[in-house]
């Protein structure tokens, strides 16, 4: 984003009566919106232009919505709303767990999308860093690098990780060696409604372990505290990039 472009939407979902009236409504509340129907579609889009956030339905024909999700936050690192049907409350916290920033459920109320969407982009806004974000963090030989959303390993060799892993390290490396429980790391990771999929915490620690571990069964870094939560078992410093 930037402050004299508009912030740039990608509104994908099949259905045309909702998507074609709500791009519009977007469009008039100052985002510049682009349409697609299907994830096929989505991504030869995403070819020639890369917008600030994705909303994303995940009940489409041929690829759905949280396959299409999980490119996105993974190899794209992109924003994503999630728009659910009532009835996909599993589908809802697979694409949290896999790195969706939001969702709303149908029908909902576009001025409320339009809230949850400015919120997210605070919160993964990267053109108008903290003083301190040019700083980044460094434990046991690897580098986190918040403004970039990199991790790179003691080899400086460059390890992909998505959105919600991004957080969900960082959070660990702004309280290192401290105990943080499952209802803390969803606030810092998630925020809304986090207390409903507690089991997101879980997953992400198995995948984020997967990036940093040599050994997941014995993990050396993110350990477990039993009956407490998780730490970071590393001293944590704040250098420059």
């Amino acid at each position: 984003m930037t402050d004299t472009a508009p912030t740039s939407l990608l509104l994908v979902d099949d259905e045309r009566t909702l998507r074609e009236p709500l791009a519009e409504y977007l469009s008039g509340q100052g985002f510049a919106v682009r349409e697609a129907e299907s994830a096929a579609q989505a991504r030869s889009l995403l070819e020639t232009e890369m917008p600030d956030l994705v909303l994303l339905d995940i009940m489409m024909p041929g690829e759905d919505g949280l396959s299409l999700c999980r490119h996105l936050v993974e190899s794209r690192q992109l924003p994503v709303i999630l728009l659910t049907a009532k009835g996909e409350a599993m589908d809802r916290i697979v694409g949290l767990e896999i790195g969706a920033d939001d969702y709303v459920t149908k029908p909902f109320e576009p001025r409320e999308l339009v809230a949850r969407i400015r919120s997210v982009l605070r919160r993964t806004d990267r053109s108008g860093p903290a003083p301190a974000e040019d700083l980044v963090y460094r434990f046991e030989g690897w580098t986190l690098d918040p403004l970039k959303r990199r991790l790179t390993d003691p080899e400086g060799t460059l390890v992909p990780i998505s959105t919600a892993e991004f957080r969900m390290l960082r959070a660990f490396c702004d309280h290192p060696r401290q105990v943080l429980d499952r209802d803390q790391l969803l606030d810092m990771v998630q925020g809304r409604e986090a207390h409903l999929f507690d089991r997101a915490v879980d997953n992400q620690i198995s995948r984020l372990r997967r990036k940093i571990e040599a050994d997941t069964r014995n993990p050396q870094f993110i350990q477990t505290v039993r009956g407490g939560g998780y730490r970071l078992a590393a001293d944590v410093t704040r250098v420059p990039a």
